[in-house]
């Protein structure tokens, strides 16, 4: 599954420089369900929180429509610099990224509700049910949501596991399959890709 659909040499290169510098991207596979998600809702604008020095954006971008735009939201000013070296090497003009430095909840609600079409989460684990209702504001209907580590290398679906981390990452899930202006689906790719799509108003 993960190699069903090689990486080329951009993403090859951010992904080695994310693992250098702690900064895990999503894998192959994930990254590969990103772009269809993005290609089937013809995504125009999306933010990713967590940059993955540029290979979750790249995906995302070649599945977005040619004028699409993403924000990136990271706290790392280093991965970000990585990001927009990757999107360079990648042939992804500057026009099509906004590169936007500091914590995801303090930048995300400065952000226009209702203006996105995707956002995709893979930043601190802990944040992600404060993420999840930053999404429900920032997405349009019939727009995505997307959670990469749903899974959690096993840990989630270990009920003895109980760190921090886990339980959010659970509690996410729990909030996304109850909530009824979602469709939620969970995709055994990589390390869990968690998704929903916002239904219309």
């Amino acid at each position: 599954m993960e190699e069903f659909l090689p990486e080329d040499e951009p993403i090859i290169n951010a992904r080695r420089l994310g693992e250098e510098v702690g900064a895990v991207p999503i894998g192959p596979a994930g990254g590969a369900a990103l772009r269809f998600l993005a290609a089937m809702i013809d995504a125009r604008t999306v933010v990713e929180v967590g940059s993955g020095c540029g290979v979750s954006g790249i995906w995302l971008l070649r599945g977005m429509r040619k004028d699409g735009v993403l924000t990136s939201v990271d706290v790392e000013h280093e991965h970000q610099r990585l990001a927009k070296q990757a999107y360079a090497e990648a042939g992804l003009g500057a026009s099509r990224t906004r590169m936007i430095v500091g914590r995801a909840l303090e930048v995300l609600p400065r952000l226009t509700d209702g203006a996105y079409d995707m956002v995709f989460c893979d930043a601190v684990k802990q944040e992600y049910p404060e993420y999840l209702t930053a999404a429900l504001r920032l997405l349009r209907p019939g727009g995505v949501v997307a959670f990469d580590n749903a899974l959690w290398h096993h840990r989630v679906a270990d009920p003895d596991r109980r760190d921090p981390d886990t339980l959010a990452i659970r509690e996410v899930g729990r909030m996304i399959r109850e909530d009824e202006r979602l469709v939620p689906l969970l995709l055994p790719v990589g390390d869990g890709l968690l998704c929903a799509v916002k239904r219309d108003d």
